[in-house]
This record gives C-alpha cells, sequence and structure tokens, in this order.
C-alpha cells in the first residue's frame, strides 16, 4: 500500500494520506451501516448532538451546528470490525507502527449539510496519554471530503513540539491555533488519512449541500501503555497485527461492582 518514502514522509510531517485503501462496495457498506446506527440511537433516544463547545466560535454560531459522534462502532455493527482488520489498513499499520498493533477504540463522525460542526485544533493525547507516544488514527473518508464540507485539517510536523496545553484539556488556544493554520487534507471517500496523537489536527464547518462522513479508528503498539487511567474500554488492547509481547497484559482490568 504504501512505501519507504510514504513511512519517512509520516515520520517527518506526522500524517499520511493513503488513497483507495476501501473500494466503492466496502464504502457503501459502511456509509449503510452510519445510517443504522443513527437510526438505532434515535430509537433508543441516545441520539445527541456532540458539537464542541468553547470560546472558538461565537455561541449564536454554536447553536446552529450539529455533530453526530458515536463510540465504539465495530460493537454496532460487523462492517466496522471488518475495517479495522482489513488487510489494506493493517499493510499500512505495520509500516507506520510496526509488527504488532493493536486497536484502541474507534468511533463516526457526520458532518451535515450546511451545519456540520467544526473541529477546533488540537491533539489527541490528551484523551487517552500513552508512553511512548505510537497511538495514531486513521479517519476513512465515506464521502469525499474538501474545504468546503469540512475536510480535516493538520499542522504538517507540529507532532514534533510535544504535548502542549489544552483549554480545558479539549482543545488549543485557537487564537494562537486558528483552524485556518491547518494544511487541509482533500480526500476521496474510501481514503484514509493516519496521523499521530500529538499532530495538531482539526476541521472547519460544513458549509456544503454533501454530508461528510468520516469512521475513525486509533491504534497504538502493543507495547505501548497509558499513562492515565481515561478512555478505557472493554475491548481495546484488540491485536489487529502479529502478537502481544507482554502475555499478562492482554486486556483492561476492571472491577466488577455487587449490586447494593
Amino acid at each position: 500500500m504504501i512505501n519507504e518514502q510514504d513511512v519517512q514522509f509520516y515520520k517527518d510531517y506526522g500524517y499520511l494520506l493513503v488513497r483507495n485503501v476501501f473500494d466503492q462496495a466496502e464504502v457503501e457498506e459502511m456509509r449503510e451501516a452510519v445510517e443504522k446506527i443513527i437510526r438505532r440511537a434515535a430509537r433508543a433516544k441516545a441520539d445527541q448532538n456532540h458539537a464542541w463547545q468553547g470560546d472558538y466560535l461565537p455561541p449564536e454560531q454554536l447553536k446552529k451546528l450539529v455533530l453526530k459522534g458515536f463510540h465504539d462502532v465495530h460493537y454496532h455493527d460487523a462492517a466496522f470490525m471488518r475495517a479495522a482488520i482489513h488487510p489494506r489498513m493493517t499493510a499500512v499499520l505495520q509500516q507506520i507502527i510496526g509488527p504488532n498493533v493493536q486497536l484502541h477504540h474507534s468511533k463516526m463522525l457526520v458532518k451535515p449539510p450546511s451545519n456540520g460542526a467544526a473541529f477546533p485544533m488540537h491533539q489527541d493525547y490528551p484523551y487517552f496519554p500513552h508512553r511512548d507516544h505510537t497511538m495514531l488514527a486513521a479517519s476513512i473518508h465515506l464521502d469525499d471530503a474538501d474545504t468546503e464540507n469540512g475536510c480535516l485539517c493538520v499542522v504538517p510536523g507540529s507532532h514534533k513540539e510535544g504535548i502542549l496545553p489544552h483549554v480545558g484539556s479539549y482543545y488549543l488556544n485557537h487564537k494562537e491555533y486558528p483552524i485556518s493554520s491547518g494544511t487541509p487534507c482533500p480526500a476521496s471517500a474510501g481514503d484514509v488519512l493516519f496521523f499521530n496523537y500529538l499532530t495538531i489536527h482539526g476541521s472547519d464547518v460544513n458549509r456544503s449541500e454533501r454530508t461528510r462522513r468520516n469512521v475513525l479508528f486509533q491504534y497504538r503498539d502493543a507495547s505501548d501503555l497509558p499513562t492515565a487511567n481515561v478512555h478505557f474500554d472493554w475491548g481495546m488492547g484488540l491485536m489487529v497485527s502479529g502478537e502481544n509481547p507482554d502475555f499478562n497484559n492482554v486486556k483492561p482490568k476492571y472491577e466488577i461492582l455487587n449490586e447494593k
């Protein structure tokens, strides 16, 4: 899928757009799965607006913006489990992360037409910090994305700046890091944008009449350990490539509480 120059590009700039990881039939299957999840969430009265709050946009603009977001989509539809371990996906992960790759979590993000919410610039590190910083996102595009419908933007090389202070641990100071400071990464349906969790990224409002749907998987090296008890998940640590070198560290440890 990728060559040595691509791997070096990722190391140098903290991101890599890989074309045609998923074919049209696979994309359509995931699109349908997204729509079914949204419908099931509505029936379960769990359909909420996940648009980011804060002072990066005027309050009157924030009120108008909508974002559909659900975590752990591979628990909701098998299409996403197949995507997470897809041979073309793992081929890229093996070259960027190494032979032993674990899934950390998954989520879907849907920006509806005309008022799809922005993501202020941020690093993913504060949400699930790890020791060796091998964690990366693989954002699968289920629609063509450009600047009109809020494609992802990255700051090339920003992963080398290390851990940056975030406003309320959520996003960077928008005056210092406006969305316009990022490099747009237009992509076609089926393309995947890989980026390190220290790479500064965000996306603008969807101003088009087109939906922007992405499914995002977070992966890490199997030897990279969390440094804070945050964002733990029942399925965290699923091996998608290779082996887990630590026999005694194969799944999160949970305390089951007795009913009172």
